[in-house]
């Protein structure tokens, strides 16, 4: 009696040993489909991204960590396509400001060949002009790329921002004039030493200046003027009309960008000196924004970190 039921409870045993192990089969085949399915989609989008095609997105509804992995792809493929349409753009209006000034000096160099033109110092200096502003345009990008590697240069050592603003404004007193423009300075801050490169703030000076001596009306006001602010230098380049639109401010410093029509590509310029300032600012620790100025027009504020000793 005993041994028959020892016999029965084995058999028992075995069909829940089969039955258990079929359940488990049944279970893991499910639970594979279930991992599968997002795990192959993850590996197709992949194959995607890495053909370039930067538009594709996954279903992102699962709340758990494949659900989460496909929110992070569909981020990382946004960011991508927007890298890539910004290349595009960039390389689009590269290739069209490079274009301008060749097309110009090539039209200036086939009528002095055909003789419609003469080899005058006129002609001489209109196509020097030309090649100055070639050169000047790649120049810049050279620069923008390097900052983009974080290959650009720069030697900080202390500096008296407001001395070298000083020198810098002085220098450009006279083409103001000449434009009918008034040069106005503001007190020396009681501090401006920062740590910077020379050669490098010269270049954003000048950029700043430029950009005020080229788009401020005649019998307009140009105004240099820094104050301390906490723990930064805050130094302004302000101009007086024309203004610049609510909608343009914040656009300000991107590449290649112009404000029509009173901040056109008829005044020159490539619309990269903006841009150039604010990435080398930026590899000194700094910072550039604009906003409008009291003066009627714009106001460029640069913020540098004062020393320690400052």
């Amino acid at each position: 009696m005993a041994y028959a039921f020892l016999e029965q409870l084995r058999s028992s045993l075995w069909l829940i040993a089969l039955g258990a192990v079929a359940l488990s089969a049944l279970a893991a085949t499910l639970l594979a489909r279930h991992f599968r399915r997002p795990i192959l989609a993850l590996e197709q989008g992949a194959r995607q991204l890495s053909s370039g095609d930067f538009e594709v997105q996954l279903a992102a509804a699962r709340s758990d960590e494949l659900g989460d992995l496909a929110r992070h792809f569909n981020t990382l493929a946004r960011h991508l396509a927007g890298a890539e349409a910004t290349r595009r753009q960039w390389v689009a209006d590269t290739s069209h400001e490079l274009r301008t000034p060749l097309a110009v000096l090539r039209a200036q160099l086939e009528a002095v060949q055909d003789g419609v033109r003469g080899a005058t110092p006129d002609t001489l200096d209109a196509m020097l002009a030309q090649v100055l502003a070639l050169n000047k345009l790649i120049d810049e990008l050279y620069a923008l790329a390097r900052a983009d590697v974080g290959a650009l240069d720069c030697k900080l050592l202390e500096l008296d921002l407001w001395a070298l603003a000083r020198a810098q404004s002085d220098g450009f007193e006279a083409r103001l004039q000449a434009a009918g423009l008034t040069l106005e300075l503001g007190l020396a801050p009681p501090a401006s030493v920062v740590k910077a490169d020379a050669d490098r703030m010269r270049q954003v000076l000048d950029n700043l200046l430029e950009n005020s001596l080229r788009y401020t009306h005649a019998g307009g006001r140009v105004r240099l003027q820094a104050r301390v602010q906490g723990h930064d230098l805050e130094l302004r380049i302000e101009d007086s009309a024309p203004g610049m639109p609510d909608a343009a401010l914040a656009r300000l410093g991107e590449r290649f960008y112009r404000v029509d029509p009173s901040r056109s590509r008829a005044h020159g310029g490539a619309g990269l000196g903006l841009a150039l300032c604010r990435r080398l600012l930026e590899a000194q620790d700094a910072t550039l924004a604009f906003e409008p100025s009291a003066l009627g027009g714009l106001a460029a504020i640069v913020r540098m970190p004062l020393t320690e000793n400052a």
